[in-house]
């Protein structure tokens, strides 16, 4: 495709200058790999209906010698598993009409004159189809024969007529195709140890991609655009060089498909505050980065329930934590302490500011606001509001403490977080007020008489 694709850029661009000279000395076969249905529109006439059904080909544009006139004419050939010889089309003056509406699907239909069909090409890469089509316009416009670089047609090999492949593994940088496009139909790709540094934008080509495992890599940043990969749902980064997680992903199309995220073995130091927006997830795995803490609202994330963080600097949890419900729950070896009640933050002014109470009340009478509304800022601190044991909502101003959670209350299943046999966890906790603290502290010195 890529020999097929340089050859059409030349001939578009100088079919109607000098193509004789020494830069056009290589003779290449236009080829294009996809599902073919040839549609006879005689056949209705006849009370006869086509099959229906596409069938995998490869299809070449090249020189075929005419041998009605002896000379050599531009053709379409199409060769399939059952006919590697191929069916040949003239293709100059004999295209009466392109199809296109869906080309950037990866499908498109040529009707020829004569024969009375209609060539109907789908499951090709779009680039690659816009391509094609480039060239099938150019020959039947009539140009030059001796302009194009074209060579004469042969019959296909086997492995070029084969289905369409779903799965695709690269374990070695020697096997790593440089000069050729992943296969348009992939629906699971592996490529590790390969030594990337970043994503092959080619990868994004690749629309029916639901797997994709770029594992044990030196990939340090992902590209917004992986967003674009509609179906992909799962996303397997472990062992690379990652230090973030960008906002943008959090905002993409994953949202609606990614279920498992595996981002082991990386440098991340903490996710976004966005990240949550990924309400598909099923499967978590942050084991061995450098996490400090986890997204604030991974309550969120209801249909959680894999998660493990193992082996980070996680002090304490977030205390939406408490909102998951989880089968699966691995947080060994991050640096928890027993908390103490009576270490807290206090972060209040008498009276409360203005902009605070107004948040507030934004929060607990559940008022709409957006950007159209309100300064972007204030947006920002509203989606990070704390919830006080009251049920009343604290945004900037607030008092900070930690309690100890026993992880079973949101997990069925707990890896041990230390070598003691503990299960419980240091949890966030917040207060809007001095009494909301006090009355906090005296429950739990009552609690601890009993």
């Amino acid at each position: 495709m890529f020999v097929a694709s340089l050859a059409l850029l030349f001939a578009e661009r100088y079919c109607r200058d000098s193509f004789n000279s020494r830069r056009f000395q290589t003779l290449v076969e236009m080829k294009l790999q996809c599902d073919v249905e040839i549609v006879n529109r005689m056949l209705p006439t006849c009370g006869m209906r086509n099959r229906g059904k596409g069938t995998r080909a490869m299809l070449s544009i090249g020189k075929h010698l005419d041998k009605t006139s002896e000379r050599n004419n531009i053709y379409l050939m199409i060769c399939t598993a059952k006919d590697r010889t191929g069916s040949k089309y003239k293709l100059k003056g004999n295209i009466e009409k392109f199809f296109t509406w869906f080309v950037d699907e990866g499908k498109a239909t040529m009707r020829l004159k004569e024969p009375a069909v209609d060539i109907c090409l789908s499951k090709v890469d779009s680039n690659s189809l816009k391509n094609f089509l480039s060239a099938a316009r150019l020959a039947n416009s009539g140009s030059d024969l001796s302009s194009l670089p074209l060579c004469t047609l042969t019959p296909v090999r086997a492995r070029d007529v084969e289905q369409l492949k779903k799965k695709l593994a690269i374990v070695s940088k020697k096997d790593y195709p440089l000069t050729s496009n992943f296969p348009y139909s992939l629906e699971q790709l592996q490529v590790s140890y390969c030594k990337l540094s970043r994503m092959d934008m080619r990868m994004l080509s690749l629309k029916a991609l639901r797997k994709l495992d770029l594992s044990h890599n030196h990939i340090k940043k992902l590209p917004a655009t992986i967003g674009d990969l509609g179906c992909l749902s799962e996303l397997v980064l472990h062992n690379n060089h990652l230090e973030s997680f960008s906002e943008a992903l959090c905002l993409s199309t994953l949202q609606q498909t990614l279920q498992l995220l595996d981002l082991r073995q990386n440098r991340l130091q903490s996710l976004p505050s966005k990240f949550c927006q990924l309400r598909e997830l099923v499967n978590l795995k942050l084991d061995d980065n450098r996490l400090v803490c986890l997204p604030f609202h991974i309550g969120r994330l209801s249909k959680l329930r894999f998660l493990s963080a193992a082996h980070n600097q996680l002090a304490v949890l977030p205390c939406d934590f408490r909102k998951l419900s989880l089968e699966n729950l691995d947080l060994f070896g991050n640096p928890f302490a027993d908390p103490n009640p009576l270490d807290h933050t206090i972060q209040l002014k008498f009276p409360l500011p203005l902009q605070e109470i107004a948040s507030r009340a934004v929060l607990n009478f559940r008022i709409p606001y957006g950007p159209h509304l309100i300064p972007v800022h204030m947006c920002c601190d509203l989606e990070v509001a704390k919830t006080c044991d009251c049920g009343s909502v604290c945004v900037n101003f607030y008092i900070r403490t930690a309690v100890s959670m026993n992880l079973h209350q949101v997990s069925h299943t707990v890896v041990l977080v230390d070598n003691m046999g503990g299960t419980n966890a240091p949890v966030q906790q917040h207060f809007c007020s001095l009494s909301c603290y006090s009355e906090f502290l005296d429950s739990s010195f009552h609690r601890g008489l009993r």
